[in-house]
């Protein structure tokens, strides 16, 4: 499909990008309230058996994903019509997820204005290098990116960092607006943590929040990277980068089963998202079923979407996603040309 059919279809969907309040406070309901109910059965099992405790904080931290869709949508201003509702549920469940509403905005909005660009990297993004700039690189510098992209750093350590540390932090560039919200964010974190803490007891709360924590921050994670690390993904310099294009072609369709779809906010719907951030989580399944043209996307499944892991670099000369192993025939390859 050509970019301006691409273009066209864009404006097709453009009556999806208005928020349903009756959906909206639906979606509030099934899913921040079974939330609470999980983490207080969870935290009752601890007297009946541990294990019984961590099944049901596995299904807790599905739910603390789908909280963090709706917490993506007030950041893209798309969950309610007007702008101080979302913020104010933006900054709650912020809270809940532990991302401050405005600085995370903020570097979202970066990473959909420049997704896939190479120019423009750095923001929101995965870190991502080319083949040419890895080869160029130093030592320390190729040490650095291999120890990044290994799945324990990103999947396992990645979550305590992002969330723990990295969130609790406003750049030196940051606006009033949004440091007083991360402000406020971690007071609120630090305040809630202390009364669970008073109410229940320090280590019942890290048996039930640190898995439920750990689950949903390493399944967060792996959405955002799987999405975009496909091995014929969409990078371009600048000059040649179009909006369009890096929706439909940089971003998947992650075919995920009902339920898994149903807890990750139809988030799977990603080329849809990012084509048009403004349409609410609860329209992207509809916005795909009912328009042919977004079908044709790349689509990933389970299964498939586990080759990303062997992904590290992107060969720009082939336009795909290369591993360490390959990197070897590249190079070859290159000094042939």
């Amino acid at each position: 499909m050509s970019t301006l059919d691409h273009r066209n279809l864009r404006r097709k969907i453009a009556h999806y990008e208005k928020a349903n309040t009756k959906n909206s406070i639906w979606q509030i309901i099934n899913t921040i309230a079974p939330f609470f109910l999980l983490w207080f059965l969870a935290y009752k099992s601890l007297s009946i058996s541990y294990f019984l405790t961590l099944v049901i904080c596995i299904i807790a931290a599905g739910f603390l994903v789908r909280i963090f869709i709706i917490f993506h949508d007030c950041c893209h201003g798309s969950f309610f019509k007007k702008r101080k509702a979302n913020q104010i549920l933006g900054t709650i469940t912020g809270i809940l997820t532990f991302c401050p509403y405005e600085q995370w905005k903020h570097s979202h909005s970066i990473h959909h204005a420049t997704s896939s660009n190479l120019n423009k990297r750095g923001t929101g993004d995965v870190w991502v290098m080319t083949v040419d700039e890895y080869i160029a690189a130093s030592k320390w510098q190729k040490f650095a990116y291999r120890l990044y992209r290994n799945p324990f750093v990103l999947f396992i350590l990645g979550p305590i960092y992002i969330f723990l540390i990295a969130y609790r932090f406003n750049s030196k560039k940051a606006r009033p607006r949004e440091r007083r919200n991360t402000y406020v964010t971690n007071i609120s974190i630090v305040a809630i943590i202390a009364l669970i803490c008073w109410f229940v007891g320090w280590q019942p709360f890290l048996f039930v929040q640190g898995p439920i924590f750990f689950l949903s921050g390493s399944l967060g994670i792996w959405l955002f990277y799987v999405q975009h690390q496909f091995e014929d993904s969409y990078f371009e310099n600048q000059e040649n980068w179009d909006y369009v294009k890096a929706a439909m072609d940089g971003s998947s369709y992650y075919k995920l089963p009902k339920i898994l779809q149903w807890l990750t906010g139809n988030i799977g719907f990603h080329h849809i998202h990012h084509l048009s951030p403004r349409i609410p989580n609860y329209y992207l399944e509809e916005v795909h079923n009912t328009h042919k043209p977004l079908q044709d996307a790349t689509t990933i499944t389970i299964s498939t979407s586990l080759r990303s892991l062997y992904f590290r670099l992107w060969d720009e000369k082939n336009n795909r996603f290369i591993g360490f192993k390959e990197l070897k025939n590249v190079m070859e390859q290159q000094k042939e040309d």
